[in-house]
C-alpha cells in the first residue's frame, strides 16, 4: 500500500480534531455555565476553532466552527442536551460563534500561510545564492547545469528535468517560460498560479549576452500551483547557468584544463 502524503494525512487529522474538539470543550465547560455568561463560554469555543485553523485547512476550520456552534447549543443553552434554543440571546450567541469562528479561523490560516511563504522565499534565495557562489568560484558549466536542474526539481516538484545544449530543435506546442516569469502555452499566458505548469513539458531557455546556450525541459506533475516568486527564481537560476557558460569561454585555456 502506498504511503499517505504528509499533507493529506495532516488534513485528515485536522478534520478529526475539528469534529472531536468542540464537543469535548463544550462538555468540559458544563460546570462553568451556572456562573459564567454564555458569551464568555462561546469565546472559549472560538479559541478551539482558532487552534484547529492554526493546524488544519479551511475545510477543517469551517467544520470546527459549525461543530462549536452546534455543541454550544447542545451543552450550554436551555433546554440543555437538546439541539433547540429557547432564548433569543442564546440563538444570537450561537450564530455569532459560528460567524466569528469562521472569520478568526480564516485569519489564522492566512497568517500561517504568509509565514510559510516567507520561510519558503528565504530558503529559495539561500539556494540561489549558493548557486551564484558556485558560478563565481569558477565551477564548470556542467556542474552548474546539474545543480540548477536539481533545484528546479525541488522548486516545482517536477517528475523530471533535463538539459539540452544549443543548438536544439524547436518543439511545437510546448509551454515556455518568459523572462517576465509568465508561462505561455498555445499563445496564452497560462494560469500556473492556480492550475500548475501545463502540458507534458515546459521549456526554460538559458540565454544571455545576446546568445542562447541551451534549455531546461521540465516535466511537471499535473495541477501543482506554482507561485510567481518561484518562477522568477527559476529565471534567475537559468541566468546563473548562462553566466557559467560565459565565464568558461572567457577563462584562459590554461585555467580551464
Amino acid at each position: 500500500m502506498a504511503p499517505i502524503p504528509a499533507l493529506v494525512q495532516r488534513s485528515r487529522i485536522a478534520l478529526l480534531v475539528a469534529l472531536a474538539a468542540p464537543p469535548a470543550a463544550a462538555a468540559a465547560l458544563i460546570p462553568a455555565r451556572a456562573h459564567t455568561d454564555n458569551a464568555n463560554i462561546a469565546l472559549g469555543l472560538v479559541v478551539v476553532v482558532v487552534a484547529v485553523a492554526v493546524f488544519g485547512n479551511r475545510v477543517a476550520t469551517v467544520v470546527s466552527a459549525a461543530s462549536a456552534a452546534l455543541w454550544f447549543d447542545f451543552f450550554q443553552t436551555r433546554p440543555y442536551y437538546s439541539f433547540t434554543i429557547s432564548a433569543h440571546d442564546d440563538l444570537v450567541t450561537a450564530l455569532l460563534l459560528l460567524a466569528v469562528g469562521i472569520a478568526v479561523g480564516e485569519l489564522a490560516i492566512r497568517t500561517r500561510r504568509n509565514r510559510q511563504a516567507v520561510a519558503r522565499g528565504s530558503d529559495d534565495l539561500a539556494h540561489l545564492h549558493a548557486i551564484a557562489e558556485l558560478v563565481v568560484s569558477g565551477e564548470q558549466p556542467d556542474i552548474a547545469v546539474v545543480t540548477v536542474a536539481s533545484e528546479l526539481r525541488r522548486l516545482f516538484e517536477l517528475e523530471d528535468c533535463t538539459f539540452e545544449r544549443a543548438p536544439f530543435e524547436p518543439i511545437p506546442k510546448i509551454a515556455r517560460f518568459e523572462r517576465s516569469g509568465n508561462v505561455v502555452f498555445g499563445g496564452l499566458n497560462w494560469g500556473v498560479g492556480t492550475m500548475g505548469l501545463p502540458g507534458r513539458q515546459v521549456e526554460l531557455v538559458v540565454s544571455g549576452y545576446g546568445r542562447t546556450f541551451g534549455r531546461f525541459l521540465l516535466t511537471p506533475q499535473p495541477g501543482r500551483p506554482v507561485s510567481f516568486d518561484r518562477r522568477i527564481v527559476a529565471i534567475a537560476l537559468a541566468d546563473q547557468v548562462a553566466a557559467a557558460f560565459v565565464a568558461q569561454e572567457q577563462r584562459p585555456a590554461s585555467a580551464s584544463t
